[in-house]
């Protein structure tokens, strides 16, 4: 399948730092995409690249087969951007926001007048089209920018961490909503610090210091790794201090009252057993989470044993 978003060796330096470091992916039509990691990874940064909203100090990138630097017209004609904070205009209603970013699209009245109520529909936003943008809760406001990114029909919606702040029932909608779009043909790439809005993703790229680490399905990254445990302890963090100093252990992360491990491959699980600590552990599917914060250990490790 040919890929509909492509980057090869991308690369975005501001002076000294390196945002985002020969960035090299490809993303499908049709899937959901999601770039993920934590602030300063590099993901807004990569988002806007894509976008044409800056060149890149070297590499190259393509979207719907056009060159962003060289044919960035055209890249936005096919393209929707949400970013993380989406210009609504707060004393504007709905409607009355809608029609502004038509205008800014140049959509034809009769394309709006065909695609505005379905946009109303899809996100249930309808009761709602009189009221003003600033009186709407932070999920609703989230809805109305998609709408309004939506109104020019694009190919391809980038999103960047667009459920940042938002309650998980509004969270949980606007996925629905993400799936929906895919299934009319809209390709989806998006930024997220939220591991569980990973999984909902068809592939995902983990992204560390300005670096793709790894990119794959959730479920190959989660099986990838070596086996995860759960253990609970007398003395967590004693024990995970403990655990800490022995090479065979990858990373010992807290989670509520228990940790979270993982093993290097042939490492015996009856290391995490302790009489002294008291500790027992037990075999678990790892999360996202784990899979990430674990990636990263190794990947820093790796780095440190080359310098």
């Amino acid at each position: 399948m040919e890929p509909i978003i492509e980057t090869r060796e991308l690369t975005r330096s501001f002076a000294d730092l390196v945002a985002v470091d020969r960035l090299s992916l490809s993303v499908n039509k049709g899937e959901i995409f999601g770039l993920v990691g934590p602030d300063g990874a590099g993901k807004t940064t990569t988002l806007r690249l894509l976008c044409g909203l800056m060149n890149p100090t070297s590499g190259s990138a393509s979207v719907a087969g056009h060159d962003v630097v060289k044919e960035i017209e055209k890249v936005k004609d096919r393209i929707g951007y949400m970013a993380q904070r989406f210009g609504l205009y707060q004393d504007l209603t709905v409607d009355e926001n809608m029609e502004f970013y038509a205008d800014l699209f140049g959509v034809p009245m009769n394309v709006r007048a065909d695609l505005a109520p379905g946009l109303l529909r899809m996100t249930r936003m309808e009761q709602f089209r009189g009221r003003q943008a600033g009186r709407l809760s932070g999920g609703m406001k989230q809805k109305l920018a998609l709408m309004c990114t939506l109104l020019h029909r694009p190919d391809i919606l980038f999103l960047d961490e667009p459920t940042n702040g938002v309650d998980p029932v509004s969270r949980r909608e606007f996925w629905a909503i993400l799936y929906q779009l895919v299934e009319d043909g809209v390709t989806v790439f998006v930024t997220t610090a939220y591991l569980d809005e990973a999984e909902r993703c068809n592939r995902v790229g983990l992204m560390h210091r300005g670096k793709l680490i790894r990119c794959e399905s959730p479920e190959a990254l989660r099986n990838e790794l070596p086996d995860c445990y759960e253990v609970v302890a007398g003395d967590v963090r004693g024990f995970r201090d403990h655990l800490l100093r022995d090479e065979r252990v990858i990373s010992a992360e807290p989670f509520g009252v228990a940790l979270h491990v993982f093993l290097c491959e042939g490492a015996p699980a009856g290391l995490l057993r302790d009489a002294k600590f008291r500790s027992e552990y037990r075999a678990i599917t790892p999360s996202l989470e784990d899979v990430f914060i674990a990636t990263v250990q190794k990947t820093d490790e790796a780095k440190a044993g080359v310098s």
